[in-house]
């Protein structure tokens, strides 16, 4: 993984709260490798979206903006944390 992605990795586990940390840290350990450079721009405009903000998002608690909709934010709300027995 390049420098990019691992700093991206690091702010996904580190996002403020321990539920938004499991769910993007999760999604950024599965999916942020396999991404397009356009998909990793749109990550890190993610990581920049308020903490309260995008919880509510992926908790379909609040609207998503229109000007914040993308393939990586749509797929970061079908994807489904689960805890692993370690």
């Amino acid at each position: 993984m390049d420098d990019r992605r691992k700093k991206l990795s690091f702010r996904a586990w580190r996002r403020g709260f321990r539920e938004l940390d499991l769910l993007m840290g999760s999604f950024a350990d599965k999916h942020l490798e396999g991404m397009t450079e356009t998909e990793v721009d749109e990550f890190e405009r993610l990581l920049d979206v308020a903490d309260w903000e995008i919880y509510a998002w992926l908790t379909q608690t609040a609207e998503i903006p229109e000007d914040q909709k993308g393939p990586v934010l749509q797929q970061l709300c079908e994807f489904k944390f689960s805890a692993q027995a370690g």
